[in-house]
């Protein structure tokens, strides 16, 4: 049996997917079926869009040192409502 060659896309192709798919006229699968791809594949694409579009506006040490200044914030209002909790049942 033959392999499938697997079809290749432009970034632009999938950039255009991506927008129309967060416009939200129209599904995941209205647009795949639009445009000869899988719905799965552009949820991949809209996925990773999402997960890395930050990085089109900064570099990748400005968004990690982003990352890491949430993940220290985040890590410091769990430790603050830990104390109030602490504090809250220990004064019942």
């Amino acid at each position: 049996m033959a392999q499938k060659k697997s079809k290749t896309y432009t970034p632009k192709f999938k950039f255009q997917i991506v927008l129309e798919v967060l416009q939200g006229e129209r599904s995941e699968v209205e647009i795949g079926r639009a445009y000869g791809v899988h719905h799965t594949t552009i949820s991949k694409w809209k996925r990773h869009f999402l997960e890395h579009g930050a990085e089109v506006f900064g570099s990748n040490e400005e968004v990690e040192r982003y990352e890491k200044r949430i993940a220290e914030l985040e890590r410091l209002v769990g430790q603050k409502e830990l104390a109030l909790l602490k504090n809250f049942l220990g004064a019942s």
